[in-house]
């Protein structure tokens, strides 16, 4: 389908990506995360068209399109679609106001970057109809049901960090979040004259997906393990670094790793919200590094692509820290770079990762923004 050319929008909203500084694969193991949304983002137009059930949706950095009607939601073969036909779904589940509408989306966010396209394409669709049909949602209700619509229609069982990112972020703030309990607190940012940069491998190994549910997996036998031992243990969130030691011999070695990363990256993000709040940017860059570590060696969703730029940063010391981010095999890092020497850095990085694996970096600057939001 192609578009009408004189669609003119009601409203438009914007969603953005997210980064987490750190706290990976904590959230679904109701632990502790530090994200933020950033000024990358997709753009919604929204338009009433009058009818009861008929829904046209068009992506403009796909050039494709699809309609839907209301009544007939099923899951598509096409993967993007079902972001869209699981926040319906959910909806529709909540509220009997949504009816036909027509939206055009369009992405800055690279896609498979670790930026969190998905929680940004479900949350932004999700705000607007709320707002174009007065449904009642409050953002809370947003989070969770593009979340719910994650785990359902399009299969990965994902915690709720990214929708809450993408929804809740204040700008020029880090939301310490508690997976457990939903407490967050926004921590103000200051880390000049350092700036975030960020490193595109331009690599998104198809483990992704099926290893995320994977590795959820291997955290609940883990936990089944230790719950023998401590009955009040629900989660890895609930187990500390001297409990899980004690495990050490009896557990089989590849849920010893991913529970004994889980434990102590709980512990570092709380060492990292200490570090951002008294402006200990040294410790917070080599918490960053510990971080790297242990998802490459210990949960195993890093790349070789990742570890090359995480390792080739430690040469610079105009560089603090640096670690893969996002849910794993791809994706970008994050690089904690001193304004003076970004420029020089990304010049050499690129360099030397075009000869080793013959692909073009992409480095790009980002900055803790605002949340989801109706565009003036």
């Amino acid at each position: 389908m192609s578009f009408p050319e004189n669609f003119t929008p009601e409203l438009v909203v914007e969603s953005p990506g997210r980064i987490n500084l750190i706290g990976e694969h904590t959230d679904y193991n109701l632990g502790y995360v530090l994200p933020t949304a950033i000024e990358k983002k997709i753009t919604f137009k929204f338009k009433r068209n009058h009818t009861e059930k008929e829904c046209n949706l068009y992506s403009l950095g796909y050039n494709t399109g699809f309609t839907l009607q209301l009544d007939k939601i099923a899951r598509s073969n096409v993967e993007w679609e079902n972001y869209i036909l699981g926040v319906l779904n959910e909806i529709l589940l909540r509220t009997d106001k949504l009816r036909g509408f027509d939206c055009t989306i369009e992405s800055k966010l690279p896609m498979g970057s670790g930026l969190s396209s998905s929680a940004a394409l479900e949350c932004g669709l999700a705000f607007g109809l709320n707002e174009l049909f007065d449904l009642g949602l409050s953002k809370m209700d947003i989070v969770q049901l593009s979340q719910k619509a994650e785990h359902t229609f399009v299969g990965t069982q994902c915690g709720i960090m990214d929708q809450f990112a993408s929804v809740m972020s204040e700008k020029g703030h880090v939301i310490l979040l508690d997976c457990k309990s939903l407490e967050h607190q926004q921590i103000p940012i200051h880390i000049a004259p350092y700036k975030m940069i960020m490193l595109n491998t331009k690599v998104s190994h198809n483990l992704a997906s099926s290893e995320y549910n994977t590795r959820k997996r291997e955290c609940e036998e883990g936990v089944a393990i230790i719950k023998k031992k401590y009955p009040e243990v629900m989660s890895l969130r609930d187990v500390t670094a001297t409990m899980i030691q004690e495990f050490e011999e009896t557990m089989d070695a590849t849920l010893f790793k991913r529970c004994s990363f889980i434990v102590s990256e709980n512990d570092r993000v709380l060492k990292t919200a200490n570090a951002l709040k008294a402006n200990d940017l040294k410790l917070f860059g080599s918490l960053l590094y510990e971080a790297h570590e242990g998802i490459s060696k210990l949960y195993e969703v890093s790349c070789p692509e990742s570890d090359f730029l995480v390792d080739f940063s430690k040469q610079y010391n105009a560089v603090l820290g640096a670690r893969q981010t996002g849910g794993g095999f791809g994706g970008c890092t994050l690089n904690i770079v001193h304004k003076d020497k970004v420029n020089a850095f990304v010049e050499e990085a690129t360099k030397a990762y075009k000869e080793a694996f013959n692909i073009e970096l992409e480095a790009f600057e980002v900055q803790p923004s605002a949340g989801t939001y109706i565009q003036n």
